[in-house]
C-alpha cells in the first residue's frame, strides 16, 4: 500500500471516531408528544436553531457524514 493509503486510511478512522462523538453531543428530538400536548414553545432560541449549538453540531455532522461515504467508496475500489 501507498503513503496516501495509510494517510486516506486514518483519516477515515479520525473521521468515524468524530462521527460517532456528534452523535451523541446532539440532543434527542422530544418534540413529538409534547406537540400533541401543546408544550412546545417558540422562543428566539428554537426559532434561530440553525446559529446554536445544536445547529452547528447538525451542519458539522452532515458534512462528516459526506465525507465518510465517499472516503468509504474510494477505499473499497482500492483508488489509492
Amino acid at each position: 500500500m501507498s503513503t496516501l493509503a495509510y494517510v486516506v486510511g486514518v483519516l477515515f478512522i479520525i473521521i468515524c471516531a468524530a462521527l460517532v462523538v456528534l452523535v451523541l453531543a446532539q440532543e434527542g428530538k422530544n418534540q413529538g408528544l409534547g406537540a400533541i400536548q401543546g408544550t412546545i414553545e417558540n422562543t428566539y432560541w428554537g426559532k434561530n436553531k440553525g446559529r446554536s449549538r445544536e445547529g452547528i453540531l447538525k451542519k458539522v455532522t452532515v458534512v462528516l457524514s459526506v465525507l465518510f461515504v465517499v472516503l468509504s467508496v474510494l477505499l473499497d475500489m482500492n483508488m489509492f
